[in-house]
């Protein structure tokens, strides 16, 4: 049986797709962390093997082998070329491994890139069009028809990372010590920041983000309280999901202009951003039908290791050409 793998590597899980070449997907299976850039290539090796594995396993139960004809691994972080090489040689390593109940086709296909590209294309079914990434971070990615792509965004909370669950959260809070400061206008964040973190003073929120070390991913899991309040009609917090909004119209826009020019496509928007209760997708979505009517706004039609296993289906075709 020939089939090809899928893998959506991040900095919280790995998730494998094992697919038929025929288009059938036969199992999926999940792991931690595949960002070698923080976890190490030895544990993100791990990972992979282990999501693969799960993956595997489970057909096993009703076919008698596997053979891999293709693999693609969308990795966050990875771009450069010195990560490309890297990650050849951790499938090198998976290929020799002999944990893994499959085997590999003798000159099986290896594609790599990033995340934003599987994203992209689990989310359409298609490798054209626009990604909207808006969860921890941000990053808007596009491939048009003839190919050329084009990225804004995904510099990191420091550098970037606008319209992101961070970065609301962040505005959020600042917000509401100038609120309490009597810098700017009452709201409701003040009281909201308090109970969701059970505090006696707004002050209090000092030791929280300063002194027990909140990280990114715990300060970015705030945002929901910015949204609560926004949906319930804070003037204050609308106007952060506002900006939110048009930085994220603006770099969708860039890329729209950089490589589309007057076809009809998609643009799929990923992340916890868009789950918000305040209508943000809708306020996003009638930003930019307003200043390109062709296009289309969807939420995703299927999980970004499909878009990956799509990919390394799309490299045998390529092959057989």
């Amino acid at each position: 049986m020939n089939c090809v793998l899928g893998i959506d590597g991040g900095g919280s899980k790995t998730v494998c797709i094992l697919m038929q070449d025929t288009g059938e997907v036969l199992g999926c299976g999940e792991a931690g962390s595949s960002n070698y850039q923080t976890i190490g290539i030895k544990a993100t090796l791990q990972s992979i093997e282990s999501a693969i594995y799960a993956a595997t396993n489970q057909t096993l139960n009703f076919r008698n082998y596997i053979n891999i004809k293709a693999i693609c691994l969308g990795l966050a972080g990875v771009g450069r070329a010195t990560d490309i090489e890297i990650i050849k040689a951790l499938v090198e390593d998976l290929q020799n491994s002999k944990l893994l109940p499959i085997t590999w086709a003798a000159a099986s296909n290896i594609v790599i890139c990033n995340d934003a590209l599987i994203a992209l294309v689990g989310g359409i079914g298609d490798d054209v069009g626009i990604v909207v990434a808006a969860g921890t971070g941000s990053i808007v990615f596009g491939r048009n028809h003839q190919g050329k792509t084009k990225r804004v965004g995904g510099w990191g909370y420091i550098l970037g990372d606008e319209g992101s669950a961070y970065k609301i959260a962040v505005t959020g809070m600042q917000a509401a010590f100038k609120a309490y400061d009597g810098r700017e206008i009452s709201t409701s964040l003040v009281e909201a920041f308090k109970q969701h973190l059970n505090l006696a003073s707004i002050e209090d929120l000092i030791e929280v983000i300063y002194r027990r070390g909140g990280g990114v991913k715990e300060i970015a899991a705030l945002a929901p309280i910015v949204d609560f309040a926004a949906a319930s009609g804070d003037e204050v917090a609308n106007n952060i999901i506002d900006e939110a909004v048009q930085d994220l119209v603006k770099a969708t826009s860039t890329v729209i202009d950089a490589i589309f020019i007057s076809s009809a496509f998609e643009i799929v928007t990923t992340g916890s951003v868009w789950q918000g209760r305040c209508k943000i997708h809708e306020r996003f979505a009638g930003c930019i039908v307003a200043k390109f009517p062709s296009v289309k706004v969807i939420f995703p039609r299927n999980e970004p290791a499909y878009g990956a296993a799509l990919l390394a289906l799309k490299s045998l075709a390529r092959e057989g050409e």
